[in-house]
Formats: C-alpha cells, structure tokens, sequence
C-alpha cells in the first residue's frame, strides 16, 4: 500500500512540475532562453546534462565529437540566470563560486560573455562550434534552436 500510495504521489508530482528545457520553440514561453546553434549545425537534439557540460566547461566537444564553444549573455542578465537555473540547477551566487573554483584551478575558463542575445545570435550564426542561448525576440533562420531533452 505504502509503495502505490509513492507511486500516485510522485506521478502527481512530476505532472504538477514544468518540464525544461521545452521540447521547441513554439512551446518555449517568452522569456524562456532558448538553446541555438548555427544553421549549418548539423544537430537537432542534445540533453540537458550535455547542454550544461557544454556550458560548465566539462567537455569541450558535441556529441558527435566537433568542437563545441559555448556563448553567455552578461552577470546579472536575467535570461543568463533564468538559463543556469534551469539547465545546470544553479543560482547566479553557485555559478560565481563555480567559476571562481575552476579558474583558481585551472580547470577551466566560463564562456565568452556577449552584450545581449542578437549579438549572441550573430557570433552562433556565424560558426557552427557555437552554442548560445537566446530570447525569442532575437531568434531568425541564421541560427536553429535545439530541442534538449530531460
């Protein structure tokens, strides 16, 4: 009994939750940072822990083994936290210690900062290595947004 009662419990949770990160644009709200690579990116789909390895400095490559360079918007933009909380689970002050660990060690360097998200599209754009994450307002054709699974 103590096992369906989990069960029901834990299934009315998990639909209760938002899922993140939307599975594309059109169910991305409008200030949800959507996930882009360039048009010529030849990738659709990575998941969420490949997405925040990306960004985390842990690896340096997609999976199919091309180089992978991430993009970030600015300190205290709100689309920056917004993305960080949802893809790594981790508040602006975590991603500040995080960074400054890996720096201090040497173990990595965070992402090339960019003034906002048209500049961030027009860098992703430009190379298919890029990965960034956007507003709505600046998606166009130059650049597709990647669906990223749980």
């Amino acid at each position: 009994m103590t096992a369906r009662l989990l069960t029901i419990l834990l299934l009315t949770l998990s639909a209760l939750l938002p899922a993140w990160p939307p599975a594309s644009a059109r169910e991305a709200g409008p200030h949800e940072p959507l996930i882009v690579v360039s048009a010529r990116n030849p990738l659709s789909t990575l998941r969420n822990e490949q997405v925040a390895a990306i960004f985390l400095a842990q690896t340096e490559r997609f999976p199919d083994g091309a180089e992978a360079v991430a993009l970030d918007l600015p300190l205290g933009n709100a689309l920056r936290d917004a993305f960080y909380r949802r893809v790594a689970d981790r508040s602006p002050a975590l991603m500040k210690a995080y960074w400054s660990k890996m720096v201090f060690t040497g173990r990595g360097q965070p992402p090339r900062e960019l003034h906002n998200s048209a500049a961030v599209r027009r860098m992703v754009a430009d190379n298919p290595a890029m990965i960034g994450y956007i507003d709505r307002a600046a998606l166009d054709a130059s650049v597709k947004v990647l669906e990223v699974k749980p």
